[in-house]
C-alpha cells in the first residue's frame, strides 16, 4: 500500500481547477454593496460563477440580477481587476479568480431569496469577508473608491 506524503496531497490540491467568477462593484457614499447568505455571517461581493458560453460581464450582470435585483447592461459594466486568491470554503490550493466590475446604476439593490442581507461596508469590515472579498475591499480603497 502505498503511503501519500503531503506534499503529493499539496500537489494534488493544485491541480483543482481555478473557481472562475465575475462580481459587481457597486458604490456609494465610499462604500461598496456587500451581501450575505441567508443564515451565513460572511460578507460576499454579489457574483458568481461564469457559465460556459457566458463572458465575465455576462455573468456580473447575470448575477447582479439574480442576487440584488439590479438590471445591468454587461457592456455598461467597467471591469476594474482580477483578484486571485485561495477559494472560500475550497481545498487548500484551490484558487478563485474573481473579475470585478465597476457599475454605476442609480437603481436601488434589492435583497433576492437566495441573498439574507445587503450591507454597505468599507475596509472596517475587512474581518466579515472571505480572501477575495476582503482583497476586493483592499484594492477599491487603494483605487481612492471606499474608506
Amino acid at each position: 500500500m502505498a503511503v501519500e506524503s503531503g506534499a503529493e496531497r499539496g500537489s494534488e490540491a493544485s491541480a483543482l481547477p481555478d473557481l472562475l467568477v465575475a462580481a459587481i462593484a457597486l458604490v456609494r457614499d465610499r462604500r461598496v454593496l456587500m451581501v450575505t447568505a441567508r443564515e451565513r455571517e460572511v460578507h460576499y461581493m454579489p457574483g458568481g460563477k461564469i457559465d460556459d458560453g457566458e463572458t465575465a460581464a455576462e455573468a456580473a450582470a447575470r448575477e447582479a440580477r439574480e442576487e440584488v435585483s439590479l438590471e445591468l447592461d454587461p457592456a455598461e459594466l467597467e471591469e476594474l481587476f482580477e483578484v486571485v486568491t485561495q477559494a472560500h470554503g475550497e481545498p487548500e490550493g484551490r484558487m478563485v479568480r474573481m473579475r470585478v466590475f465597476l457599475t454605476r446604476t442609480d437603481a436601488s439593490p434589492k435583497a433576492s431569496a437566495e441573498v439574507g442581507a445587503l450591507h454597505w461596508v468599507t475596509t472596517a469590515e475587512l474581518d466579515r469577508c472571505p480572501p477575495a472579498g476582503a482583497e476586493v475591499l483592499r484594492r477599491l480603497a487603494a483605487d481612492g473608491l471606499i474608506d
